[in-house]
């Protein structure tokens, strides 16, 4: 224990906390394989491996928490495929991504498959290198239910003139009835209903855009919006569906070796009261959260012709999926959460991380104290 307590302590009497920007996020990665290789067959994947204890002498649990092989095949100059098999705790098998890619231009391309939502920042880029910590943050489980991707069809872009990505989707919603019972509750909102492209059914297709500006240098702004109505197996069963409007911004500036970026989401649900008189549930009417990131990559200091990274990182988030309720219910002020993360993120090189942090979570429950707990692991994305 005194290891851990020593890192506890480093980390808390560090002014700034840091970790660098990586420049070959998700999105780069799958670009450079699928659009800028003379080969037709390309291959990428991640790997995370963790390790968590809780505090009070609890046993910690190891893990492969994720092993994602994707894979990307060019057709023609114009025409691409690109999917993700993922396999979650060696056992649970998914497919993440599975979409084909009709280039028009830099500025126009078609897309149609199992695709991830554009929302916020963890649920795009979620490789183990890319985001700070060794577990992504509470607020993209609870508020954005990363990793979220649905079937659909729409349009990407990047508009150079204007240093503007975009995209435009109509995607399948998430489910909240299925087997004559609901899906969605109020400790984890949305997060039941993703259908993840497995025998989903729709009857209300759902709107999902994101526009990413990248025209300041070191400066990244993205806003993003989803709209619609959740799906019913049985769409004659009245109240099984909520609306859904969320709105989501994102916010990264990098600077030399120092690194700050946020992130709110913002979601109303219409409809609630009916649904939970129907199914018994405590879903929520209002669901948001945000949190902040800052940091400084202090290895160059040290060497400053060295590859590798060094950095303290610290994130502050607040999430609560029971921001408003419908109704009688009561508000849940277990739902209200805030969590503080503090750690080492050693990259010893491009695209492998070893990670170790520790967490605390708060909620706004009188006399309450969550297990805080130790965190360390091994990333790796190429």
């Amino acid at each position: 224990m005194k290891w851990k307590i020593f890192i506890a302590v480093v980390m808390l009497t560090t002014v700034m906390f840091s970790q660098q920007d990586t420049a070959q996020d998700s999105l780069r990665v799958i670009n450079r394989l699928m659009y800028n290789n003379q080969s037709k067959l390309t291959i990428g994947g991640y790997v995370q491996i963790d390790y968590n204890e809780p505090d009070g002498g609890k046993t910690g649990n190891l893990d492969v928490h994720r092993l994602v092989m994707l894979f990307g095949y060019n057709f023609s100059d114009r025409v691409s495929f690109l999917t993700e098999i993922e396999i979650e705790h060696v056992k649970e098998i998914y497919v993440e991504q599975a979409f084909v890619n009709y280039s028009f231009s830099t500025a126009f391309n078609l897309r149609g498959g199992l695709m991830l939502v554009p929302m916020g920042y963890v649920n795009e880029y979620h490789e183990p290198p890319v985001f700070f910590g060794t577990e992504r943050p509470g607020l993209d489980k609870y508020v954005v239910p990363t990793t979220w991707r649905e079937l659909g069809v729409g349009a990407t872009g990047n508009l150079q003139d204007l240093s503007l990505k975009y995209q435009a989707y109509i995607f399948n919603g998430f489910i909240s009835y299925k087997d004559g019972e609901g899906t969605l509750r109020g400790i984890d909102g949305l997060r039941k209903g993703r259908q993840k492209g497995a025998e989903s059914v729709i009857h209300n297709p759902n709107l999902s855009v994101k526009f990413d500006y990248y025209g300041i240098l070191g400066l990244k702004l993205g806003v993003a919006g989803y709209f619609g109505e959740t799906q019913s197996d049985d769409p004659s069963v009245e109240n099984s569906t909520v609306g859904v409007s969320m709105l989501g911004l994102n916010a990264s500036y990098l600077y030399r070796d120092l690194t700050l970026r946020g992130q709110y989401v913002h979601t109303n649900l219409s409809g609630t009261e009916a649904y939970n008189n129907l199914t018994g549930k405590d879903l929520g009417s209002k669901i948001e959260g945000f949190y902040l990131e800052a940091g400084y990559n202090f290895l160059p200091l040290i060497d400053k012709n060295t590859t590798k990274q060094l950095s303290l990182f610290s994130r502050y988030e607040a999430y609560n999926t029971h921001a408003e309720t419908a109704g009688d219910l009561d508000i849940n002020d277990a739902y209200d959460r805030n969590n503080i993360t503090l750690g080492l993120d050693f990259k010893i090189a491009p695209g492998v991380v070893v990670k170790a942090d520790y967490q605390w979570f708060n909620d706004a429950v009188q006399g309450t104290n969550p297990d805080n707990q130790f965190n360390a692991g091994v990333g790796v994305m190429f």
